[in-house]
């Protein structure tokens, strides 16, 4: 596509500007009281599943409704005292799950007339019952023992589990991944970084440059980004590059003068940059590009990247028709 509108004159990526958005995945905010009920509703609901196909399981009881009263019980509590004994008693229900579900797996892997159905059936089990332990822990280390837990090690959902917790600006808290976007003049798309965990703006300036050498065989000759890219390293490896003008929103201690030709190229490059925010925001409004709806890893980057081939296709044909 980025070579079609090379051809046709639309884009020469001779220009870029990058920025970093969240997309969100598609699960409820994520608290201890809510994951441990999924994990226990999606435990029994595959129990259920088995004895419905027949599949031979130990005895098991039916904890769904005890798990499900205890977590509304911790949402509605006013006091801390009492919201923990809500959650202990949660998590002996939960333990007593995962106890029949283990025992249950077992079963399945052990019948020598196991089919197709059964073998998923516990290949589902072995998923939910890691994610289970994981819950299990963080909500001992938080509620029980006040103590904190990593961002990269928390489990904010069993369904989406690839899911990160992204802070922006100190402020606001996103469940998804982080994308880095690189426009065009064209206001095309021409490349895309999805990451995982957390990783800082600066970390990410050099690769999205690199990206552009692959695709266009060259470094373009004006680049430039939002404040949170800009240190004084990214700008001498930029400038390594040959890239004339880079120009940082914010400037975080480097002169306009060190960073671009003149404090108008500067200028000029700094409202060239804003719009790659109208781009995003365009991507977010119309092509759905807020929140994944689709499950899993894959199907998140495939989804980005079927908004950004979706914009960018608008894009060339209202191009070929102002032609």
């Amino acid at each position: 596509m980025l070579g079609y509108a090379k051809e046709k004159k639309i884009e020469k990526g001779r220009k870029v500007r990058i920025d970093c958005t969240c997309v969100e995945s598609n699960i409820h905010p994520p608290t201890d009281s809510n994951l441990l009920w999924d994990c226990v509703r999606v435990l029994t609901r595959l129990m259920i599943q088995c004895q419905d196909a027949r599949i031979k399981l130990p005895v098991f009881h039916n904890h769904s409704r005890v798990a499900k009263r205890r977590m509304l019980a911790i949402q509605n509590a006013k006091q801390k005292k009492q919201r923990k004994a809500f959650y202990i008693d949660l998590l002996k229900a939960t333990r007593k799950v995962v106890g029949y579900a283990r025992k249950a797996k077992k079963s399945i892997d052990t019948q020598a007339e196991a089919n197709l159905y059964s073998i998923a059936i516990s290949l589902q089990m072995e998923q939910y019952l890691q994610l289970t332990d994981r819950v299990i822990n963080q909500t001992e280390c938080r509620v029980l023992h006040g103590k904190a837990v990593a961002a990269k090690d928390k489990v904010v959902s069993i369904f989406e589990s690839h899911t990160d917790i992204i802070i922006k600006d100190r402020r606001e808290t996103h469940y998804g991944h982080k994308i880095c976007l690189t426009g065009g003049a064209s206001n095309l798309i021409l490349d895309c970084i999805i990451a995982e965990g957390n990783p800082a703006d600066t970390t990410l300036a050099l690769p999205m440059l690199d990206r552009q050498k692959e695709i266009y065989g060259r470094y373009p000759l004006k680049a430039c980004f939002d404040g949170g890219f800009a240190s004084k390293d990214n700008l001498k490896e930029a400038k390594r590059f040959k890239i004339k003008d880079v120009c940082f929103a914010k400037k975080r201690g480097l002169k306009e003068l060190d960073m671009c030709r003149s404090k108008y190229v500067y200028k000029k490059l700094r409202r060239f940059r804003a719009g790659i925010e109208s781009g995003i925001s365009w991507l977010k409004r119309r092509l759905g590009l807020s929140r994944c709806n689709w499950k899993g890893w894959r199907s998140f980057k495939a989804y980005v990247w079927s908004s950004i081939v979706a914009a960018n296709l608008l894009t060339i044909a209202r191009a070929k028709a102002a032609t």
